[in-house]
């Protein structure tokens, strides 16, 4: 199994090269804010939302200070915008207080903030602060499920498990490379087995479409010749950057 983990990471990296967080951000407040806002949502959605909510405040102690009814309007297309306001204005009091008006570098720290827990802590670590951390969301967990590299359901057991396989160095491209192929082409509820490059080592192949014709239409994003989720997108992105709120 551990052999079998590693080659298909190795080959979901020739298929992702460009494998990246697909949340904007500029600075690890940024990042932070844009995790926490992810939660019921879509990455799309979020980075459509963030450029009107990074204008009115830019700063956690701009954040911490906002009359809450207009920071619950901004960031209403998220869903769940009062609770998520809470942890937002929270957060940001917290790192005023506690950490300088900077977000720490470390989990410790990030976890105690509110509305922080392991996943979004392991996001800000691995891509704004270069800390090796497995992030383990939806797509993540369910696709190391379909391919047997654990049976763990609860995302903290995950995370540990899948640490046990792969090198530290490797576990943020690990989390990239995984999602990205749980959102283009391993779909919950019909993966797109036809065109999938991993199918051969795939344990669970045969449980979506595997005419290849067929299975081609299903591919998301990029793979699909769609938008990807991000507005602002490196510059290796192969896809073509989503559009702003409100344009389609």
């Amino acid at each position: 199994m551990v052999r079998r983990a590693r080659r298909m990471n190795r080959e979901l990296a020739e298929v992702y090269p460009y494998a990246h967080p697909e949340l904007d951000f500029r600075n690890p407040f940024e990042l932070l804010v844009a995790t926490v806002l992810s939660a019921q949502t879509t990455d799309l959605r979020v980075n459509q939302t963030t450029p009107a909510l990074f204008a009115a405040y830019p700063t956690p102690e701009d954040m911490a200070a906002a009359v809450p009814e207009r920071l619950e309007e901004i960031i209403r297309p998220t869903g769940f915008f009062r609770a998520k306001a809470r942890s937002l204005m929270g957060l940001s009091a917290a790192l005023r207080d506690d950490f300088g008006g900077e977000v720490p570098g470390r989990l410790a720290d990030l976890v105690k903030l509110p509305g922080v827990g392991r996943k979004t802590a392991n996001v800000v670590l691995g891509n704004a602060f270069g800390v090796p951390g497995i992030t383990v969301d939806t797509h993540f967990g369910r696709l190391v499920r379909r391919w047997k590299w654990t049976e763990q359901e609860d995302p903290e057991k995950v995370e540990a498990e899948i640490a046990g396989i792969f090198p530290k160095n490797e576990w943020t491209m690990l989390s990239h490379r995984v999602v990205f192929h749980g959102r283009r082409i391993c779909h919950s509820r019909k993966p797109a087995c036809g065109a999938c490059p991993i199918a051969s080592l795939c344990p669970a192949y045969g449980e979506g479409e595997t005419d290849p014709e067929k299975a081609k239409k299903l591919l998301k994003y990029e793979m699909g010749g769609y938008p990807g989720q991000r507005l602002s997108p490196p510059p290796d992105y192969p896809g073509s950057p989503a559009p702003p709120l409100g344009a389609g």
